[in-house]
């Protein structure tokens, strides 16, 4: 039991390596936060503009227009539509350097027309997720309102550091409220169907 113990508070990241609080970050639901950086993160997130930046997610609608306001991309949300990137004929066509999708399985078609041109795909993924087709995987909780917004502030404020836009250890304008989808209160009398 003792050497159980052990192993368990080896396994939680010192706070010092931690990109937000402990806290912040299970109150949002993630279980990431070190300041580790891959090779494939630097050269896909950081040093290639991440331009193609799509979910079809509705909690995913707000983080990825602050995203794309922040890192100056243009973002794809709600419906994607067939032909963007593997059609030059599509009257919206695009031909990013490296696409980025909140969900694999709500973004599938984005993920299959990059994959069929040779566009590389990061993806947030949850554990439920399938990675064909994807290149980087960030895995995260990619469903929840708030984790979606700490993902794509934290992915938002790397990249303009990385760029040199603010200093290493600068922040973005910003906030992780600003990056979060605000639920609409029901009007009265709506609910259940009441006209």
């Amino acid at each position: 039991m003792e050497s159980q113990d052990f192993d368990e508070r080896e396994a939680i990241p010192r706070a010092e390596n931690l990109l937000l609080s402990l806290e912040e970050l299970l109150a949002a639901g993630l279980h990431i936060g070190t300041r580790i950086k891959t090779v494939d993160m630097e050269k896909y997130i950081f040093r290639v503009r991440p331009d193609g930046l799509f979910t079809s997610r509705l909690y995913g609608k707000t983080p990825v227009e602050r995203f794309a306001e922040v890192a100056k991309t243009l973002p794809v949300v709600g419906r994607f539509m067939p032909g963007l990137i593997s059609n030059p004929l599509q009257p919206k066509h695009a031909e990013p350097q490296v696409v980025l999708v909140t969900d694999p399985r709500a973004d599938w078609q984005a993920i299959k027309e990059a994959t069929a041109v040779g566009i590389p795909v990061i993806a947030l993924c949850d554990t439920d997720n399938v990675f064909s087709g994807v290149d980087l995987v960030i895995p995260v909780n990619n469903k929840g309102r708030r984790a979606l917004a700490v993902v794509y502030w934290l992915l938002a404020r790397q990249v303009v550091r990385e760029r040199g836009e603010i200093p290493q250890d600068g922040n973005i304008p910003l906030t992780i409220d600003d990056f979060e989808t605000k639920l609409a209160a029901m009007p009265m009398g709506r609910a259940g169907g009441e006209a």
